[in-house]
């Protein structure tokens, strides 16, 4: 009697166990209104970057988060109930668990290179549009990505003659936290440049080749070139 009694105490407990566990499972590869964290902002940064989504990437999974998803899965032939489960995921190209995963074991080398890269915007571009600062990050990586320059950020920041505020000393000033966050929208794949590798302000660069190069786009005080 004693041993059926355990026996039924076990499997209860076991029953339980997975009630518990796998519902969060399951939860983990869907994003919704209140989900939070580098997956969003991944989620956010393509809706951007493809013209559904107007608001800041912030990682916060919010009513305009939302509506964004639903045009997206409405312009896809998905059902617009404005989650990111596996269709709309795949759709996407978005891989949620890897990029959770992810998250999670690089958050060390992700706060270096957050910082590193917000001490170059600040003292780049302190003063102009918020866009303006999250563009020069994006040139910044534009260039890690390119094979014609370092393939590493520090590389990049640091190559001779790259950036005058390198040699001046100013990348050595503390970033402010609206640098801080758009290298995070920066790296987490906001490019308001589209790909361009170079920018300069044209009231103080004389240099002639990089005016010789095609301009893009104007934010603020800078333009920007490939």
């Amino acid at each position: 009697m004693i041993g059926k009694r355990f026996l039924s105490f076990t499997i209860a407990l076991v029953i339980i166990f997975c009630a518990c566990i796998f519902p969060r499972n399951a939860q983990a590869a869907v994003l919704k209104t209140g989900s939070r964290g580098a997956s969003v902002r991944t989620l956010q940064s393509k809706l951007k970057r493809w013209g559904y989504y107007n608001g800041s990437v912030d990682g916060i999974f919010g009513a305009q988060t939302e509506s964004s998803v639903k045009s997206f899965q409405r312009s896809n032939g998905l059902s617009a109930d404005g989650v990111v489960g596996d269709a709309t995921a795949k759709a996407l190209g978005m891989d949620i668990k890897s990029t959770q995963t992810s998250s999670s074991s690089n958050s060390g080398s992700n706060s270096s290179n957050v910082y590193l890269l917000a001490k170059l915007i600040y003292a780049e571009s302190r003063g102009e549009p918020y866009k303006g600062q999250v563009a020069v990050g994006s040139v910044v990586l534009n260039r890690v990505e390119s094979s014609s320059f370092p393939n590493s950020m520090a590389g990049v920041i640091y190559q001779s003659g790259a950036f005058s505020v390198v040699a001046d000393g100013q990348i050595n000033l503390s970033p402010n936290e609206t640098a801080l966050k758009a290298a995070r929208d920066a790296l987490n794949g906001w490019d308001p440049t589209n790909g361009c590798l170079y920018y300069y302000n044209p009231a103080k660069t004389s240099n002639k080749w990089i005016r010789s190069r095609p301009i893009m786009l104007t934010i603020g005080e800078h333009v920007f070139c490939k």
